[in-house]
């Protein structure tokens, strides 16, 4: 399983949302680039990078502070928020972007999820994030009556390369991952899924590992406040600790 490092970008600095709040949200650092410089050089192979600014208001934000990322580290970037669009899906490619999220346009719009898969085949991931099994979407804002797992299963028949399934409830709250839904969305799904929200510490990621079948986890909180230490969990979802 793969360690995946958050950066999620507002107002060009790095900061985390608790439960995707914009109002409840704290800075942990006004140098996105140096950040990601941070967590590539404890071993992150991929990095997770958010325009929350995009995600909430439908256009990117952040592009400036996401190309200063991009010159900054050699691994590979996965990136969402405001991906709304193809213009936006092919000025990040061509940045030199190696992966896109499309969230809430793939729900609105599942003709540009397709046609973006067809493009970039391998390169178009969707982020499904939900609230007691139902999609949310705009930044979480707009709760839908879409079940995640149905939505999951039509995005990988469209060519997805992988889903990223957030727990909102868990999000930014440190109280561990839900793992009963990740694992029934992976076992739903015929491509990779990645977890993310609620990861505390490394008996959480022990338990993704266990979990079977996830392919990666995202972490973001808790590598910030320190309750997770990134290199240990990367070692041990390798399974060298």
């Amino acid at each position: 399983m793969l360690i995946i490092p958050a950066i999620d970008l507002k107002d060009g600095r790095c900061v985390r949302l608790l439960q995707g709040r914009a109002e409840d949200s704290t800075v942990y650092s006004e140098d996105p680039a140096g950040t990601a410089r941070k967590w590539a050089g404890m071993g992150a192979e991929l990095l997770h990078v958010v325009d929350l600014d995009g995600a909430f208001s439908g256009a990117q934000a952040n592009l400036e502070g996401i190309r200063q990322i991009r010159k900054a580290i050699d691994i590979p970037i996965e990136v969402g928020g405001g991906i709304r669009n193809m213009e936006a899906i092919d000025g990040l490619v061509s940045m030199g972007i190696d992966r896109v999220i499309i969230g809430t346009a793939a729900v609105k719009d599942p003709r540009l999820l397709k046609a973006a898969c067809d493009k970039y085949p391998g390169k178009v991931l969707v982020g499904i994030d939900a609230n007691n099994g139902k999609v949310a979407i705009k930044g979480w804002v707009e709760t839908t009556g879409v079940d995640a797992l149905e939505l999951a299963g039509r995005m990988a028949e469209a060519g997805a390369a992988g889903i990223i399934y957030t727990d909102i409830a868990r999000d930014g709250m440190l109280s561990g991952p839900n793992i009963g839904a990740m694992k029934k969305m992976a076992s739903h799904v015929n491509v990779p899924v990645i977890a993310s929200g609620g990861i505390s510490n490394i008996k959480d990621v022990e338990n993704l590992v266990a979990a079977g079948n996830i392919w990666g986890a995202i972490t973001g909180k808790a590598i910030y406040t320190g309750s997770l230490d990134l290199k240990a969990a990367i070692g041990l979802a390798k399974g060298k600790s």
